[in-house]
């Protein structure tokens, strides 16, 4: 075979593979690496990255840019000033070069939804950077856990073992009892794992954002891993030692590593290709206390930081206005309020020409997404900001207003809410003139909020498919703010389109919704509907947000979901905007003006 056949413009036509960035230990001779790290992530099929320990933080986001998933190594121990503790007289060495290094590395890591696996001293760093606690040395800290009076296994706690053995490294020298509903098992497929262990620091309180998921029989935390559905996992063993022995019993949590980072590398990639759009965002309720949109800002859930972690092109977002009185002083209020709100949201996008940019049509977005910029569109949520006076509609679609949802939770001059009174049995004459202008001057109609009524009447009155920016299907959470199945087919027999959203109490009708609840959502919708008739609408700013998708910084992981799910990039593309976008054009290019 001529060697030149396996070449591809001129490079080796290798099969792309994840890149695992593996932090370096610190010694004499600076950075240096056990090869076991290295080669565990090689016979699990990804690339080995050694991260040197630095702490230049633009370098730091470039690297994150070009890694996958992150391992994090063993070594010396934490230095407990940065924790907040005075050491103990039994702390051993501390490495300075890493420490304050790692703990920003994997926060900034977990913004990014960038799956991580902690090794030894690595599940130190994992809990520590994510607001758990530690014990410096167990010899003298352990006593018996409040968490848990016996070990996973049900058997009770024995006094404290000895974790720093004199055996080789590649050699089991006690055991550990594994969580049953855990990532770990659903890894490892075992209850009792033997492992290695060299160590006298250890997890001592995860934290919120992670759980404990292994221990050994006296207690001592062996494993963590995010309670939040986030590819995260930590171990307080040394699995890479084991392949230095052609011992294969550790290589499935190297194997889940590069899986989550091949997931992850391909949700990346897939985002830099197609348009992704959020199709209703409340983040302007929040502009007047001070906001930095150009910051990774803590009192929202959608900035600029948050959409760049999370791959997001685009948002609408709305001047919520709740149902208030409906005198004259109200509606002028309600007026007012829009406006005043609108405001806001043009100056905040405005500050940040060279990031953000308003937007009014789907070309728009795909020109802002070429010069790498956001885009962020204007809708209005509640019709109380009309009142009765129709020609305030030409007035905020001239302010760009894309959609305006005719009602919210409260009937109004236009419609009865699905949280009303039922005071008009659906549109009102008034409401039916609203429906025929939007249609005019190609204004979306937006029907999330209505009652079931309005829903049928607009849809029997409107000339141009309607949305719904931000419901979820009733058949799976009854709640009268969902859709049921029959109107979800109409909708999509209309040429409409439903935005799934990411709001509990639409998604489960008792406990905590998750990300798995999404994609149930989205999977049920498409089902119904067809691929061509469903997108995202997160609610996010409005309570929108579950763990693993609590804001637009965790939005990739909702692609990652949906990949595993089966959807592919094509599907991925109509739900992500392109669906959204299709009604969008059509609703303006048939206005008359």
């Amino acid at each position: 075979m001529n060697p030149y056949d396996k070449l591809h413009n001129g490079f080796p036509a290798y099969k792309s593979q994840p890149i695992i960035g593996i932090t370096g230990n610190y010694g004499e001779k600076g950075c240096e690496l056990a090869d076991g790290y290295y080669r565990s992530v090689i016979e699990a099929g990804g690339v080995p990255l050694v991260i040197p320990p630095f702490a230049e933080g633009d370098s730091l986001l470039s690297l994150l840019d070009r890694i996958d998933g992150l391992m994090l190594s063993g070594g010396a121990d934490i230095n407990p000033l940065l924790l907040g503790e005075q050491p103990i007289p039994a702390l051993h060495g501390i490495n300075p070069q890493r420490d304050a290094q790692e703990l920003l590395l994997v926060q900034l890591a977990c913004d990014r939804q960038i799956p991580i696996l902690g090794i030894c001293r690595g599940i130190q760093v994992l809990t520590a950077a994510l607001g758990g606690t530690l014990r410096q040395d167990i010899y003298t800290t352990h006593t018996t856990p409040t968490y848990a009076a016996e070990s996973w296994s049900g058997s009770p706690l024995c006094p404290l073992i000895k974790h720093s053995q004199d055996a080789p490294r590649h050699t089991a020298t006690h055991t550990v009892s594994i969580c049953p509903d855990s990532t770990l098992y659903n890894i490892m497929r075992t209850r009792e794992l033997p492992v290695n262990s060299f160590h006298h620091q250890a997890v001592c309180q995860p934290g919120r954002h992670l759980r404990i998921t292994a221990q050994s029989s006296d207690g001592v935390v062996e494993a963590v891993e995010s309670c939040e559905q986030k590819s995260i996992l930590g171990v307080q063993w040394h699995p890479e030692c084991f392949i230095l022995n052609a011992d294969r019993s550790m290589m499935p949590l190297f194997e889940w590593l590069v899986g989550e980072a091949n997931t992850y590398r391909k949700a990346r990639s897939i985002h830099q290709r197609i348009l992704t759009l959020d199709s209703h965002e409340d983040t302007p309720m929040f502009f007047a206390q001070g906001v930095r949109f150009d910051h990774r800002d803590d009192h929202v859930l959608v900035d600029l930081h948050k959409m760049q972690e999370g791959g997001l092109d685009a948002g609408i977002m709305v001047a919520y206005l709740p149902q208030k009185e409906r005198d004259e002083a109200g509606l002028q209020a309600a007026t007012h309020y829009a406006n005043s709100v609108l405001d806001q949201l043009e100056a905040m996008v405005n500050k940040h020409p060279e990031a953000c940019s308003i937007a009014h049509t789907p070309d728009d977005l795909y020109r802002l997404k070429h010069e790498g910029r956001k885009a962020i569109m204007m809708g209005i949520e509640n019709g109380y900001a009309i009142g009765k006076d129709l020609a305030l509609l030409k007035h905020f679609r001239q302010r760009g207003i894309v959609y305006m949802t005719l009602c919210h939770n409260g009937d109004n001059d236009i419609c009865d809410s699905a949280r009303g009174q039922q005071e008009h049995g659906g549109l009102s004459h008034f409401g039916e003139e609203v429906v025929s202008e939007m249609n005019r001057l190609g204004m979306m109609i937006d029907l999330s909020h209505a009652a079931e009524s309005t829903f049928w009447d607009v849809l029997r009155s409107s000339r141009q498919p309607v949305v719904c920016s931000h419901s979820s299907c009733r058949a799976l959470c009854d709640h009268p703010r969902n859709l049921t199945d029959h109107q979800m087919r109409a909708l999509a027999a209309q040429g409409g389109v439903m935005q799934v959203t990411i709001y509990n109490g639409f998604l489960r009708s008792d406990g905590e919704a998750t990300l798995a609840d999404v994609v149930r959502h989205i999977q049920h919708a498409v089902e119904v509907m067809g691929i061509e008739h469903v997108g995202i609408g997160t609610d996010f700013d409005g309570d929108g947000g579950v763990p693993g998708c609590a804001s637009a910084s965790e939005l990739l992981a909702l692609t990652c979901a949906l990949l595993r799910a089966g959807f592919d990039e094509e599907a991925l593309r109509l739900i992500w905007g392109e669906n959204f976008l299709r009604v969008m054009r059509q609703v303006q290019q048939a206005t008359m003006d």
